[in-house]
């Protein structure tokens, strides 16, 4: 982190008489100068963390605060396409143009095999694809940091909001039951210029 750029003295010097001649908008406030620290924040106070004992397993399916699902990431997400379409690709009433399956891929594999399907379905004017990626196994180490299960299932939405395809995409939703439920998501694709 860049340290901040402190104010020459002729600076200093400008901003004082500027500050003199302006009337405060609310007089009650204090007056911040610029590159003065501002006055400090009363600290919101957290609820106390649960009891922990040595020897006490610890609840690995206890959601953690670090990041949203991916479901719910996507449902947050705003909606770039029509809302009309969206609605019916939503409810399953659109059908995919092509589907690709990354089951059973590595991450190393299915990379590529997902760039290489986005774009060329651009190129070729598909609309709306179907990208299966699987719901993954439930695997649960026993340890106290919680596992996500489905490495390319919360992968591919990562994949897809960077270069090259997020030039290619408008909008990443998870699929409706009929096309693969939570294992696949639509990919709605920008048209071609």
């Amino acid at each position: 982190m860049r340290r901040p750029r402190h104010l020459s003295a002729e600076e200093r010097a400008l901003w004082d008489r500027v500050a003199e001649r302006t009337t405060p908008i609310d007089p009650k406030r204090p007056a911040v100068a610029p590159n003065r620290p501002a006055p400090a924040k009363p600290v919101a106070k957290h609820e106390p963390l649960p009891r922990f004992s040595v020897g006490q397993s610890a609840n690995g399916h206890r959601p953690h605060d670090v990041l949203p699902g991916i479901s719910d990431r996507l449902s947050a997400a705003p909606v770039n396409m029509d809302h009309k379409s969206f609605g019916k690709m939503k409810r399953g009433k659109l059908k995919p143009e092509a589907r690709i399956d990354l089951h059973g891929m590595t991450v190393a594999e299915a990379h590529p095999e997902l760039v290489a399907f986005i774009l060329g379905s651009q190129s070729l004017g598909r609309r709306l694809v179907l990208v299966i990626t699987g719901k993954g196994k439930d695997r649960n180490d026993g340890g106290p940091i919680p596992t996500r299960h489905g490495v390319l299932r919360h992968q591919v939405p990562q994949w897809l909001a960077l270069p090259p395809l997020s030039q290619a995409i408008l909008q990443v939703t998870p699929a409706h039951l009929k096309h693969g439920g939570h294992g696949a998501y639509y990919v709605y694709l920008r048209r071609r210029r």
